[in-house]
Order: C-alpha cells, then structure tokens, then sequence
C-alpha cells in the first residue's frame, strides 16, 4: 500500500516515514500545492493531511483532491476541535485523528480505511 503524508513540518513527515516504512510504501511532502500534484502523478492508496498547512489548508487540499479522486484521505490535526472534525469531514475526509496518535492507533485507522476499499490490501497491525 503507498502512503501520501501531507505535513508542512518536517519533523512531523520524518517520524511518519519512520513509523510507516517497514510496513508501508510512504511518500512525504510538506507542501500542499505540490501533494495535490503527487496525488495526480504517484496514485497513493491513502492520503494522511495535515490542516494547518502554509501555503493552503488541509480543508482545501480535501476539497481539490476530492474534484478528482476518491483515495481516501486521514487527517492527521493537532486541532481537537469537535465543529472542525466535522468540518474536515464534511470537506471530503474519511477519518480524523488528533496529533499525537500512537503508531498502533495510527496503523488501526489505516488498516480500517484499507479493509473499507476492495483494492487494498490488508496490513498487519502489530501491538505496540
């Protein structure tokens, strides 16, 4: 399965390259303009988006990605925020999780976002 994270913090792409990639195959970028071209360009299978980007917001990002593609798509936010999650999730989002998650947390949502598409397939969770 490959991975889109979306993050405009470097340090925050890093750590997901370092937790996914054993298990997965991840792509990181930390600008918002360039991940809506690596979703046309790489095909990911999911998408992890961060809102608060720089140069355009996560909100936004779902929106573009969702004129063209139904991958779906995670928020990853430091933003807890009831009337926002529902806000990314009206935007086209498929789940939301509040920064900081556990890896196994992490792992679990994906793995229930992949048993949700036929297409994908299943990635072990182990315990952490």
């Amino acid at each position: 399965m490959k991975i889109l994270a979306i993050d405009d913090d470097t340090a925050m792409t890093d750590l997901l390259r370092l937790t996914l990639e054993t298990k997965l195959e991840i792509i990181t970028t930390n600008s918002s303009l360039d991940a809506v071209q690596k979703v046309k360009e790489q095909s990911p299978d999911l998408i992890l988006l961060d809102l608060m980007m720089n140069d355009m917001d996560g909100w936004e990002v779902c929106k573009l990605i969702r004129e063209f593609s139904k991958i779906p798509i995670l928020i990853l936010s430091a933003l807890d925020s009831p009337g926002l999650v529902a806000t990314a999730l009206d935007a086209g989002a498929d789940d939301y999780l509040i920064k900081p998650v556990a890896s196994g947390v992490l792992l679990a949502h994906i793995h229930k976002l992949a048993r949700r598409g036929q297409s994908f397939p299943t990635i072990a969770v182990s315990p952490i």
